[in-house]
Order: C-alpha cells, then structure tokens, then sequence
C-alpha cells in the first residue's frame, strides 16, 4: 500500500513538473494593433488668377456669342460689375506675379485687355459720332471714341497702364508670342473674335491655336482669288501693324521668296492653321498679296 502511495507521489510530481516545463515555453508575441497613418493628397494650388477667370468668365458667358458678337445693350447694366473686376488686380503684388510662369503672365495680360476693352466700350455706349467722323467710319464704330488706346487709363500692380502700353511693354517686348495678337479684341468685325471664356495658362497654346484657325476662317481675314492669283489677308498681319512680330519665330529664306520678310513670315506662320489645298496654293504658286480694308463696326449684337 505504502509502495503504491510512493508511485502515485512520484508519477504526480512527474506531472505537475513537465506542465509546468511547457508554461515556461516563450509565447509567440503578436505584434500590436498598429492604424496605417491616413496620407492626405495635397489640393492643386489653384491657378493664381482664378479668382478673376471665374467673374471674367462670367460675364463672356452671358454676353458674348460663338462669334464673338458683344451683347453691349445689355452688358452695360454691368459696367459697375466689370469695374470692381479690373479693381482686383489694383495692388497685385509685383513679386508674386513675377513667379508665375510665362503661359499664366500672357493669359492674364490677354485677359485684361478684353476687359478694358469691354468696359471702355460699355462706358461710351451708345457710340455717338459726328458728321465729319462718319465720312471715315460708320456710325457705331469704335473710331469715334477718342483716345481707347492712350487715354484711358487704369491701375495694375499699383501702377498705371493704357491699352497702347500694356501692348507696347509686356505683349511686345516681353513675349516672343505672335498668336497673342490674334486675341486682342478690338471690338470691330474684322477684329480677331471675342471669346466667351478666359484665356487659361494651363489651356494657352490650343486656346490661341483655336484662336488662330477662327480668324483665318473669316472673310474679312483670310481669302484667296485662285483666279486672279491674289492672297487677301487682314490688315492686323500687315508689317505697320503686328505682322513684323511674326518674323522672330516664323520668317523664313527659304519659302515666299517674293515677298518682304515679315510678309514672309505671316504666310509660313498661316500654313500651320489652313487647309491643304490653301497650303499648297501659298507655297508654290505666284501671286500677290494684298491687305483687306478694316471695318471698324462695332461688334455688337444688342
């Protein structure tokens, strides 16, 4: 009894010890419950004239046709609307301007001359004119509001600018740009077209080309007499005009060798946005070309 006592102490000790060996083994250590941290995608700056596109963007929408026909009647219930748009840009700060890039500076230099455009004609219509002026342009044309170029003035980056200056310094000299001149209005039919939307940096090249392909399309722009062997082109290509402003990036020896360089250059900068047809006709046969007559009626559509 007592040896069968002892046996079951032993085998009991036995137990107890390996259970024991067995809850000494490590553990396998789960790794905590870690939350992958939330990454935020950083928001597109927005474009730093955005502000203005919007409120321009408005009022080309309301008032201005696919053709680019002004609704003026109406839009100078607005002119108080347009003159706190060109108020933005009073105190732009020179600095932050300069770091935009070159397609940003030439959409918004496009921009506000439209604009100024619009709000000098809003502010004088109905155009009225004298008997003399109309021997030389017709009733409504914007030739008879004197100085739209010189005298009217207006506030940018805390200093002042007149159309002719804003043309003259930034969209002359600063920007070897030739489309730009094909979208300045001049608020007259044989103008380039008014868009109804903003020009847009990040949109700039195939605004302008759309631009361009618009013009070229009209009459009053573009034509050729196959039969009397004549290219009729607008006035606005004319070298007194912006025509020698083609000559940096499109002139040429090597085509058009009848003509004078910047005429030269216009034609080689035309091939890009004509037919074919019309390529083929300007680059081999003879002809001459001549410039159409301006028609200075207002664009209006009231």
């Amino acid at each position: 009894m007592s040896k069968n006592l002892n046996t079951f102490i032993v085998l009991l000790t036995v137990s107890i010890f390996i259970t024991a060996c067995h809850s000494l083994k490590p553990q396998p250590v789960k790794p905590p419950k870690t939350e992958t941290p939330k990454v935020e995608t950083p928001k597109p700056k927005p474009s730093p004239t955005a502000s203005f596109h919007e409120k321009y963007a408005d009022i080309l929408q309301k008032y201005v046709d696919d053709q680019g026909m002004v609704d003026y009647k109406n839009l100078k219930r607005k002119r108080f609307e347009m003159m706190k748009l060109l108020f933005e840009f009073d105190n732009l700060n020179p600095n932050e301007y300069n770091t935009w890039p070159q397609e940003e500076k030439i959409a918004f230099w496009i921009n506000l001359y439209n604009v100024q455009m619009l709000n000098i004609i809003v502010n004088n219509y109905p155009i009225e004119s004298s008997r003399i002026h109309r021997l030389f342009w017709p009733p409504d044309s914007i030739r008879h509001i004197k100085g739209i170029w010189t005298k009217y003035k207006f506030i940018i980056m805390d200093e002042e600018f007149t159309l002719g200056e804003i043309e003259k310094r930034f969209l002359r000299k600063q920007f070897d740009e030739p489309r730009i001149f094909i979208a300045l209005s001049q608020a007259s039919l044989s103008s380039p077209p008014l868009r109804n939307e903003p020009y847009y940096g990040q949109n700039l090249d195939q605004q302008l080309n759309e631009q361009m392909k618009k013009f070229l399309a009209n009459p009053l722009a573009f034509q050729i007499n196959r039969e009397e062997k004549t290219v009729h082109l607008s006035v606005i290509f004319q070298p007194t005009w912006f025509g020698n402003e083609f000559v940096g990036k499109f002139g040429t020896d090597k085509k058009f060798k009848d003509h004078p360089p910047a005429v030269r250059a216009v034609l080689n900068f035309i091939t890009n946005y004509v037919t074919e047809q019309d390529v083929h006709f300007l680059e081999v046969e003879n002809y001459s070309v001549k410039f159409l007559k301006y028609d200075w009626t207002l664009n209006d559509s009231s």
